[in-house]
C-alpha cells in the first residue's frame, strides 16, 4: 500500500473518530428504536444470558442477538449508558468511510474513493445514524458488502478469485441476516435476481462456488436460529418469522406513511449526494464506459437502490430507517456523478444547484426556527389539537445563541459550492460544502436535538431516572414505551406488566403510573386505579403512584379526598 494511501486512512480515522465519537453520549436515548436495543444489551448483562434477546426479562423474538452482542461488549467496558449503546455505530462510521474508500479507489481511482467517503460522511442521514444507538447501520454495511463482494465475483477480469468473493458474500449476507433477520437475504436475492433479469440471466457460475456461498451463508446466518431450535426454542423462531411477515402486511401503529414516503426521506435526508446522483439517472449515464471497471458495480448499485426503494414502498409499515441500505447506492452515484462532472463528461445543472440551495435554506432556516420557538410558542399553541403536544410545549430550551448563524454558514457554504463547482469544477470546491454540511450536522446533535427531546420525552425519562435503585414497578399507561425498563434500571424481580393487578390488584410494592398529559387518559387512569396517588405534572405527562395495602394501611388517614392537578 502506497504511503499516500496510509496517510488517507489515518486521516479518515482520525476525522471519523472526531465526527462520530464526539457528543455521543450528550443527550438520552430515544423511544423506541434505541432504547429497546440498548435495553436488551443491559438485560443481556444483568442476567447473563447471551443467547437469548430480551425486554422485561422475556423473550424477545423481533431481532437476531449479533448488534446487541456489540451493544453489551460496549458496555462492559465503557458502563451501562448512551455512550456505551452508540458506540458501535461510531465505530461503524469509520469502518464504513474506510471500506468506501478502498473500494472506490480500486474500482476506479483515488479521487472516486475520496468523493465516495466524503460524501457518505457529509451527507445528513447517513452522519446521523452513525450517532444513533439504532441497529441499521451494521445491518446496511454488511447487506453492502454481501452485494459488493458478489459483484467481484461477476466481474470477469477476477475470475481466479471467484470462490473467495462468493464465500465473502455468503459471509456478510450472513451477518446482516444474524444482526437484523432474513431481510438481509432478502434484499440481496432480490438485487441478484433483477440483475441477473437484466443480464437476460447469463451468469458463468461453478457449483462448488455456489456450496461456498451456501455454506458461509448458512454458518454466519444460520447458527443462532439452528441453535434456537436445538436447545427447544423454536417457538421464538416462528415468532420471530411471524412477525417479519407481520411488517409487510400491516402498518405498524404510529408508523404509516404516504406512498412515496422513501423517495421523499432519501433525496432530502442523503443531501448533497442525493442530488448530485441525479446526473446517473440520464439516459444512457454509462455511454462510453460500457465496459469500465466501475460500470459493473454502477449497474449493482443501481439495481440495488430500486430494490430496496420498491420494496420498503409496498410494505405498509414506513420508518425512516427502513430504506437507509439506500445511502450507500446514492453515495455512490453522487461520487461517480461528481467525477464525471469535474471530467466536464456530465453538467452541473441549474436544476441542481437551485435543488440543493433551496433544501440548505430549508434546513438553515428550521434550525433558526427551532431557537426561537420559545418566543412565538404561545401564538403557536393555539392553533394545535393535541392536548399532548400543548402539555409538551410548556418545556422551555436553552439554546447557546449562535445556532441561526450555523444555520446562515450552510446556506452560504451550499451557495459556495453551487457556484464555484459549476466554474472550476475541482475537487477543492467540495471543502466549503464539506464545512458548512458538518458544522451544521454537528451543531444539531450536540445543541439542537437536547433541546428538542425537552419537548417529548425528557420529563419522563426524568421520573424514571429518580426511580433508580427504588424496589417498585413503573409502568406507562396507555402508551408504548422501552424507556421505564432502561432508564429505571428495572430488575427481574419489577417486571410485572400485569395493568390488571398492578391498578387494583393487593400488589407488593408501590407501583408509579406515568400517563401522558391528555384529560381523557388521566380521568381513564383514575377510573382503572381510584386509589392512585397523584404525584406530580411534567411537560407532557402525569405521575401517580399506588403504593401496596400494607403501605396504605400504614399510612396516615387524610380526608378522603384524591389529590387534584394543580
Amino acid at each position: 500500500m502506497k504511503h499516500s494511501t496510509l496517510l488517507i486512512d489515518l486521516g479518515i480515522i482520525v476525522l471519523g473518530a472526531l465526527l462520530f465519537v464526539t457528543g455521543i453520549g450528550g443527550v438520552r436515548l430515544f423511544d423506541w428504536d434505541e432504547i429497546n436495543f440498548a435495553e436488551s444489551a443491559r438485560e443481556m448483562l444483568l442476567t447473563g444470558d447471551w443467547f437469548n434477546v430480551q425486554i422485561n426479562f422475556q423473550s424477545f423474538w423481533e431481532k437476531p442477538p449479533l448488534f446487541i452482542w456489540m451493544q453489551a461488549l460496549s458496555m462492559k467496558v465503557f458502563g451501562i449508558n448512551e455512550f456505551a449503546a452508540r458506540f458501535p455505530n461510531a465505530v461503524m462510521g469509520i469502518i464504513t468511510l474506510l471500506t468506501l474508500f478502498h473500494i472506490g479507489r480500486r474500482t476506479e481511482d483515488t479521487r472516486l474513493g475520496l468523493l465516495w467517503a466524503g460524501l457518505y460522511a457529509i451527507s445528513f442521514l447517513p452522519f446521523f445514524y452513525f450517532k444513533s444507538g439504532i441497529i441499521d447501520p451494521w445491518f446496511n454495511y454488511f447487506i453492502f458488502l454481501g452485494i459488493y463482494f458478489f459483484s467481484r465475483y461477476t466481474d470477469e477480469a477476477a475470475a481466479a478469485l471467484r470462490m473467495r468473493h462468493a464465500a465473502l458474500s455468503g459471509l456478510f449476507t450472513g451477518f446482516a441476516v444474524l444482526t437484523k433477520g432474513p431481510v438481509g437475504f432478502l434484499i440481496f436475492a432480490l438485487t441478484f435476481f433483477v440483475w441477473l433479469a437484466f443480464m437476460k440471466f447469463r451468469l458463468a457460475f461453478r457449483w462448488k462456488d455456489v456450496a461456498a456461498y451456501i455454506v458461509m451463508l448458512a454458518l454466519a446466518g444460520g447458527a443462532w436460529f439452528i441453535a434456537l431450535a436445538a436447545t427447544g426454542h423454536g417457538e421464538v423462531i416462528n415468532d420471530f418469522i411471524n412477525y417479519q411477515i407481520r411488517l409487510f402486511e400491516t402498518k405498524d401503529a404510529g408508523h404509516g406513511g404516504f406512498l412515496l414516503y422513501h423517495f421523499v426521506i432519501l433525496l432530502f435526508g442523503v443531501t448533497p449526494a442525493s442530488f448530485l446522483a441525479l446526473s446517473a439517472f440520464r439516459r444512457k449515464a454509462l455511454h462510453g464506459e460500457e465496459e469500465s471497471r466501475s460500470s459493473g458495480l454502477f449497474r449493482w448499485m443501481m439495481v440495488s437502490l430500486w430494490v430496496v426503494l420498491i420494496l420498503f414502498t409496498i410494505v405498509r409499515t414506513k420508518i425512516v430507517h427502513y430504506s437507509s441500505f439506500c445511502y450507500f447506492p446514492i453515495t455512490f452515484l453522487g461520487a461517480w456523478a461528481a467525477a464525471r462532472m469535474m471530467d466536464g463528461k456530465i453538467k452541473f445543472t441549474v436544476f441542481q444547484r437551485v435543488a440543493l440551495i433551496v433544501t440548505a435554506v430549508f434546513y438553515g432556516l428550521g434550525l433558526t426556527a427551532l431557537t426561537l420557538f420559545d418566543r412565538f410558542k404561545q401564538h403557536i399553541i393555539p392553533l394545535v389539537d393535541d392536548p399532548f403536544a400543548v402539555s409538551c410545549m410548556e418545556a422551555s430550551s436553552e439554546w447557546k445563541g449562535f445556532e441561526p448563524f450555523v444555520g446562515q454558514l450552510l446556506i452560504a457554504a451550499t451557495v459556495w459550492f453551487c457556484i464555484g463547482f459549476s466554474r472550476r469544477r475541482s475537487p477543492g470546491s467540495f471543502v466549503p460544502l464539506a464545512t458548512g454540511n458538518l458544522v451544521f450536522a454537528m451543531t444539531a446533535i450536540l445543541c439542537a436535538v437536547p433541546e428538542v427531546e425537552k419537548y417529548s420525552q425528557a420529563s419522563a425519562v426524568d421520573f424514571y431516572i429518580e426511580r433508580q435503585g427504588e424496589d417498585c414497578y413503573v409502568q406507562p399507561a396507555y402508551f408504548k414505551s422501552y424507556a421505564q425498563y432502561f432508564y429505571t434500571g428495572r430488575q427481574p424481580e419489577n417486571n410485572c406488566e400485569d395493568f390488571g393487578w398492578l391498578t387494583l390488584g393487593d400488589i407488593d410494592k408501590p407501583c408509579y403510573f406515568v400517563v401522558k398529559d391528555i384529560p381523557e387518559q388521566v380521568e381513564r387512569l383514575r377510573e382503572d386505579a381510584p386509589d392512585a396517588r397523584f404525584l406530580s405534572r411534567r411537560s407532557g405527562f402525569q405521575f401517580f403512584v399506588r403504593e401496596s395495602p400494607a403501605e396504605q394501611s400504614d399510612a396516615e388517614p387524610d380526608d378522603g379526598q384524591q389529590d387534584k392537578v394543580e
